[in-house]
């Protein structure tokens, strides 16, 4: 068999008690599987939307490498001076020109350079350049094989897009934003990963991870309502990739789900 690693990749982490979940179960999680590299998608883990350096730190503290976000990377304002530092955090790439941060950096362990990359999807989402051409855009500038992609997107049918899109340039493109977990993880026929969402950590028994009397009320009422996180106990949903060390090619995607459930 040849060399291989493995990446671990939490989705989207939701208010307190995503974070709660994270520092809870990614060291059983790291235990069990041994990965080279953890990334998390950390876009809701400020009060269901955005990040702050604090809770950043927080999840890099709990063992993250890298941090992915997403299309609610900027409503916490604090955060842009941080994207601007050399943490390896990353928003999405495809935003015009002079937004703080990147969508692209690059981690190193045990001889392995693993380019992780952030880009949010168009369709029901506003406000985005062409993500197909940004990746394309990206390809070129990254030397290693070894590519990692947090797709951000609301559509199944323009995360799928991206997917084959990428197959054979990337390592895995992995879904986020709809916070449900998809059972359509698969190896493409050149060799990249993928699935259409990994799914949230954050509150099980709620609605995409918010109270869900509040979302009831929404919904029955029509009229608007202030979203809260649930305050229920919270689970992990993510992938785990295992790789080929010399072409950067997965060999295997596994769905997991972890936790207490209350």
């Amino acid at each position: 068999m040849k060399p291989s690693y493995t990446i671990l990749f939490l989705g989207d982490v939701v208010g307190r008690p995503g974070r709660q979940a994270v520092q809870n179960g990614l060291p059983s999680l790291q235990s069990a599987y041994h990965p080279l590299f953890t990334i998390v998608n950390g876009e809701n883990s400020a009060g269901g939307v955005g990040i702050t350096p604090d809770i950043a730190e927080e999840i890099f503290d709990a063992g993250a490498d890298a941090i992915t976000l997403g299309n609610h990377a900027f409503n916490k304002r604090e955060i842009c001076d941080y994207l601007d530092t050399q943490r390896p955090i990353v928003r999405p790439s495809n935003m015009p020109r002079g937004v703080p941060g990147t969508g692209l950096k690059t981690i190193g362990k045990d001889g392995i350079r693993l380019a992780v990359m952030n880009v949010c999807g168009r369709v029901y989402m506003e406000g985005y350049n062409d993500p197909f051409a940004e990746i394309d855009r990206l390809f070129e500038s990254i030397e290693t094989p070894h590519r990692f992609l947090d797709f951000h997107g609301e559509a199944t049918s323009e995360k799928i897009a991206m997917g084959w899109h990428c197959d054979g340039r990337a390592t895995a493109v992995v879904g986020t934003h709809t916070h449900v977990q998809t059972a359509d993880e698969t190896v493409l026929p050149r060799g990249t990963a993928y699935i259409t969402d990994v799914g949230m950590c954050g509150p099980v028994r709620s609605v995409l991870g918010m109270d869900r009397e509040i979302i009831l009320r929404r919904f029955r009422t029509t009229l608007p309502q202030r979203f809260e996180v649930a305050n229920e106990p919270g689970v992990i949903c993510g992938v785990v990739i295992n790789v080929e060390r010399e072409t950067g090619r997965a060999i295997s995607i596994e769905r997991i789900r972890f936790g207490e459930e209350g």
